[in-house]
């Protein structure tokens, strides 16, 4: 039986074994650091840092005839790391506290670091200048009043960084938007209210 007639024989290229090399060494450093990656968050179990309205004191509300406002209030915005290793830092701190859309005041703090597994507490006295309201701002003030209750807001960011063990430094925007309301007895309010990560 005759044999049956082949071609010559063909080599592949280097440059496709190179090629092939490069793929296999680059597809094994992606799965050993997915690896490293995991089993680092597992063992530090990272967690962000957070800001809260943890109390906050209305010491004057007061509104007059000629529609001018003027308010005190004192208000402690805590700085929490519940990491177990690793401090965090603050930095760019800025909240606005308002009535109705009216800015009463801006609440900033200078950056600031907080130690693993700690809290640093933020005391904001806050004494306004007369503020005068239009007519219907007036008039949410007069309502307020007479319900015995007035509401501010409290909106802003801060920045945070911590450093994540073998993972490196991890940065993330904290978002602050709480709604206070003040009964006007003079009794202090716990609202509890954190940021939101992003």
């Amino acid at each position: 039986m005759p044999k049956p007639v082949l071609g010559p024989e063909r080599r592949t290229n280097p440059l496709i074994w190179c090629a092939a090399i490069i793929c296999t060494l680059l597809t094994i450093a992606v799965i050993i650091t997915g690896m490293v990656v995991f089993i680092g968050y597992m063992v530090i179990r990272p967690k962000v840092p957070q800001m809260s309205v943890v109390s906050a004191h209305l010491d004057k509300f007061a509104y007059d005839m000629a529609s001018v406002l003027v308010v005190k209030v004192s208000i402690v915005i805590k700085a929490e790391n519940d990491n177990l290793k690793g401090h965090a830092s603050f930095y760019e701190t800025s909240h606005t506290l308002s009535f109705h859309g009216v800015k009463i005041a801006y609440l900033n703090a200078d950056p600031f670091d907080v130690p693993a597994n700690h809290s640093t507490d933020l005391y904001y006295p806050v004494e306004s200048s007369p503020i005068p309201l239009k007519p219907e701002e007036g008039e949410v003030a007069e309502l307020f009043l007479r319900r015995g209750q007035v509401v501010f807001d409290i909106r802003g960011n801060t920045r945070t960084r911590w450093r994540v063990g073998i993972l490196g430094s991890v940065k993330f925007w904290l978002h602050l938007n709480c709604q206070l309301k003040f009964p006007l007895n003079g009794t202090m309010i716990y609202p509890r209210c954190s940021t939101k990560s992003k």
